[in-house]
């Protein structure tokens, strides 16, 4: 009697030890998986809304305005008239929204 009692304990306690490795894959995934897709999702949708004439920063800290766009690259204009290619995603969405709310308040 005792060692059947004993053999269901020890079944339990196999599955038990896996407990703590899925709840830390569950807290990885809502914590740093899952806002990181968020981000990039949202990173996405802004390149893809970028149009003619509007003023962005890239994640190099060049400030220009787009001049023309194509399927995989912006075709961008600084301020001394120089005009050069760049990735879409070499565009900065956070230094952008930093330039855009400067702007908004002078």
């Amino acid at each position: 009697m005792n060692h059947i009692l004993l053999q269901a304990a020890q079944g339990s306690g196999g599955l038990m030890s896996f407990l703590p490795l899925v709840l830390i894959i569950v807290v990885f995934y809502f914590f740093m998986i899952r806002p990181q897709l968020k981000k990039t999702k949202e990173e996405k949708k802004y390149r893809e809304e970028i149009k003619k004439g509007d003023k962005i920063v890239t994640i190099g800290g060049i400030h220009a305005k787009i001049v023309d766009i194509n399927d995989r690259t912006f075709l961008i204009e600084v301020e001394s008239g120089t005009r050069m290619y760049i990735e879409k995603q070499a565009v900065s969405m956070q230094f952008t929204a930093t330039l855009q709310a400067e702007a908004n308040k002078a």
